[in-house]
């Protein structure tokens, strides 16, 4: 009798596709890049429009959030700005606290809702990436 073992098969096992909790947890993630703009400026446009252009191909969920955190970030910048020419007329003090307040929430709202397994569309944002 031989007790040799079969022989193992030399072919790599398939490539596993995209599952969409993964898809779901990429979403999340890129709501949440937007706190990257503490790290560097402009970090919270740059940070999730790198993960949306190298992973918006592989999934449609991912193009949608992508674009839709953009124009939110984007949004949030031009806001800032304006709050922060106001500040020369003094009503950009009180502006400034409740877009910062706002931004944050509403970043986390969206990871939650995102998480949850919802699409989920920023309010008072300018739809500029259709």
């Amino acid at each position: 009798m031989d007790n040799t073992p079969p022989p193992v098969p030399a072919h790599e096992p398939p490539a596993v596709p995209p599952s969409p909790t993964n898809d779901n947890s990429l979403a999340v993630v890129m709501h949440l890049l937007g706190f990257a703009g503490f790290v560097f400026p402009f970090g919270n446009i740059v940070a999730p429009l790198i993960l949306w252009l190298v992973k918006r191909p592989e999934s449609p969920l991912l193009d949608r959030t992508g674009k839709e955190v953009l124009n939110f970030q984007i949004s949030y910048t031009i806001y800032v700005a304006v709050a922060g020419i106001l500040c020369f007329v003094l009503i950009g003090f009180l502006i400034l606290p409740v877009i910062f307040i706002l931004w944050v929430v509403l970043m986390v709202v969206a990871a939650v809702k995102t998480g949850n397994g919802e699409d989920y569309r920023y309010p008072l944002t300018i739809r500029i990436l259709q």
